[in-house]
């Protein structure tokens, strides 16, 4: 048998909090971030709010020569990396630094940093004044290497890219590499960095945020007839994953084991997901299928769910054809309709979320999800308002991202 891999060690940061604690006491709550943008003058533009981390300052976390030689996303996986390893509490001293790799992820990357030095090329005389950390600002792979760097960590490292579901992926390769004995303990999640003019303007163009902007809060309204796109926001969310007996032997805090999970792809559109979510049925049955786990022994999935007309609608079809359309106890909640859409890091937050809700017997609420579109299958037992208590020993987490890419993760309790 493979060796088993299990969770000690969660951060993130987030517009709803800069500490696990923080960040679960308002999704548990339902406390929305999502407000008008401050980094730039969204006047302009179809949609004008997102969920922005606001008043940042990386001086109490980072060294000066530190930011400026990183972009917003390394920075912002920096810090929640930090938080998970502290929270971890394993020793890296008395470890051989080649047990200990990063997996991370992000779909964009130095977003930020490349428009600025187009823009500023742009607006010069010709000379083409390219800053030297131009390109290690910008390249995605720099979160994973200034993570390592910045602790040491000489095991196996790199970036995953699969769009929206990238830190999924993230997840799962680290869970793979560590039962195939190529490391201990990897630091794994992603971040995104990508409320800048053009990240923004780009997604605002495919009209696939929504345009509430006269009210923000009640924007993201995941299977609500009324739902119009996603809400995009920022931040960073970042697991220690470890080998289960390496965990026991040190007398770790475990939150929780990945017992299993896989990536399909829909093979369909490039931004559209398959009408019945074809591709996500089979990435959840193989997750499953891997974890040991029944569909009806699941007992809260946190879906991708981006409050998107399309993609709602084919992922609760390829929920209730998992389910096959019998009895289930199966409780979903869309905490996008709190977070707003981190993109890359998506599933590393989510999973944070199903961790914490797995722990506390809690569900956490979709908000500002009133009138349910009739097109959602009727077997589903969404949780709307407010959280509810229930008994969770397994949860699954989805997500999925542009180009048809399906990744799910299944975690159980130890």
């Amino acid at each position: 048998m493979l060796p088993r891999v299990v969770i000690t060690g969660l951060g993130v940061l987030s517009p709803n909090g800069s500490t696990v604690d923080t960040f679960w006491d308002n999704i548990v709550n339902g406390r929305s971030a999502m407000a008008t943008i401050t980094r730039f003058d969204p006047s302009l533009f179809r949609t004008q709010f997102g969920s922005e981390l606001k008043n940042y300052d990386p001086t109490p976390f980072l060294d000066r020569n530190t930011i400026k030689r990183t972009d917003l996303f390394t920075q912002y996986a920096l810090i929640a990396a930090d938080q998970a390893i502290a929270d971890s509490g394993f020793d890296f001293k008395a470890m051989n630094p080649f047990d200990v790799g990063v997996i991370w992820g992000s779909g964009q990357g130095g977003m930020d940093t490349f428009e600025e030095q187009v823009k500023e090329y742009v607006q010069g005389d010709g000379h083409p004044r390219f800053s030297p950390f131009l390109i290690p600002k910008f390249i995605p792979n720099m979160s994973s290497g200034m993570i390592s760097i910045r602790h040491g960590y000489m095991g196996i490292n790199y970036t995953t890219i699969s769009a929206c579901a990238t830190s999924n992926t993230a997840i799962m390769d680290a869970f793979n590499y560590i039962r195939l004995g190529k490391a201990k303990i990897i630091v794994t999640g992603g971040s995104e960095a990508p409320i800048t003019p053009a990240s923004f303007g780009g997604f605002s163009a495919m009209k696939a945020m929504s345009h509430r902007n006269d009210d923000p809060q009640h924007a993201s309204r995941p299977f609500d007839i009324h739902r119009d796109g996603f809400v995009m926001a920022e931040g960073a969310g970042a697991l220690v994953l470890e080998e289960y007996e390496h965990a026991v032997k040190r007398g770790a805090r475990i939150y929780g084991e990945v017992a299993g999970a896989s990536m399909t792809a829909d093979a369909y559109h490039m931004t559209a997901t398959h009408p019945e979510g074809a591709g996500a049925v089979q990435a959840m049955r193989l997750a499953l299928d891997e974890a040991g786990v029944n569909v009806h022994d699941v007992d809260y999935l946190n879906p991708h769910a981006t409050s998107t007309p399309v993609g709602d609608l084919s992922e609760t079809r390829a929920i209730a054809t998992l389910l096959g359309g019998t009895a289930n106890n199966l409780l979903l909640s869309a905490t996008k309709s709190i977070t707003g859409h981190l993109l890359g890091a998506a599933g590393a937050v989510e999973a944070i979320i199903a961790l914490k809700a797995m722990a506390h017997n809690v569900v956490p609420p979709t908000i500002n999800t009133t009138e349910l579109d009739p097109e959602i299958p009727s077997s589903l037992h969404i949780v709307t308002g407010a959280a509810r208590e229930a008994k969770i020993d397994v949860a699954m987490s989805n997500t999925f991202g542009f180009g048809g890419h399906n990744a799910t993760v299944v975690f159980k309790k130890v």
